[in-house]
């Protein structure tokens, strides 16, 4: 994590330290009020930047409000969960728990998209008990860029790729208009002939 960022202030939200101890919370909810086209972006540490230029972008050029998640711990949410349903299975006769991160999401509708520096696996690990399917973006294998920048384009893990996925599965779902994601990979000025940087 050798990029330089301003480090934001805590939120000023009522249970907030214990949400980061379990490993989620809103970090940055859309002021828009339209419902059917919503997204909601998981990032952590400095690509969390990334998830939040995506905001605005889908927001000024697309018209879909979006919610910023910061996800500060997959494994403190997955732990959580695999506890829950372990407490579940050998406990039939009490009522279920349920997990942190479902009961968080619980309200939340529209479509996720989660994005990291890490693998792509780190990030599925908890797509089980999400809401909504989650598609990931992540860094899967090793390479050099003279730039943070250029690095996070080649792996497809910057603003305009997190964008871009939010609004393929918007599409894929009819909250928006067919026809968007073609015209966003011209907007976004995305190769779409690029060789995919996880395929050796």
């Amino acid at each position: 994590m050798n990029e330089p960022y301003r480090l934001p202030p805590m939120p000023k939200q009522k249970g907030i330290r214990a949400a980061i101890i379990k490993g989620m919370y809103k970090f940055h909810a859309t002021k828009s009020q339209k419902k059917k086209a919503k997204a909601h972006l998981l990032g952590s540490g400095t690509i969390l930047n990334e998830a939040l230029k995506a905001q605005a972008m889908l927001k000024k050029n697309y018209g879909v409000a979006a919610d910023v998640w910061s996800v500060t711990s997959y494994k403190e949410l997955y732990q959580d969960a695999v506890e829950c349903e372990r407490w579940n299975l050998l406990n039939p006769k009490k009522r279920s728990k349920i997990t942190y991160v479902r009961s968080l999401l619980a309200k939340e509708k529209g479509v996720f998209v989660a994005v990291s520096d890490y693998m792509k696996v780190l990030l599925s690990s908890v797509a089980l008990w999400l809401p909504a399917p989650l598609h990931c973006l992540g860094i899967d294998d090793f390479g050099r860029r003279d730039s943070r920048e250029k690095l996070r384009d080649f792996f497809e893990v910057d603003a305009r790729y997190i964008a871009l996925a939010a609004l393929k599965q918007l599409e894929d779902t009819d909250a928006i208009a067919e026809g968007t994601v073609a015209k966003a990979i011209l907007d976004l000025e995305i190769n779409f002939d690029k060789l995919n940087p996880h395929i050796d």
